[in-house]
């Protein structure tokens, strides 16, 4: 997993923190009051907990994969 993997999947990740933390990124100023390690640590939350992000980057074994 790299950064670049999570930021590819910016939506996701955006929809998994309203729905996991009830955080709405596109507030008004809310990452103006907030820290990087802020956002940071919740993201990475959102891999270990069950979200949209953790099933992309973790799917299950005997998951089909996607062809590009």
């Amino acid at each position: 997993m790299s950064w670049a993997q999570i930021l590819d999947e910016w939506p996701l990740v955006e929809a998994d923190l309203h729905e996991t933390y009830g955080i709405d990124i596109g507030a008004p100023g809310l990452l103006d009051t907030r820290s990087w390690r802020w956002l940071r640590v919740r993201i990475l939350g959102l891999i270990s907990a069950d979200s949209r992000l953790n099933r992309l980057l973790n799917p299950p074994p005997d998951a089909p994969t996607a062809r590009k």
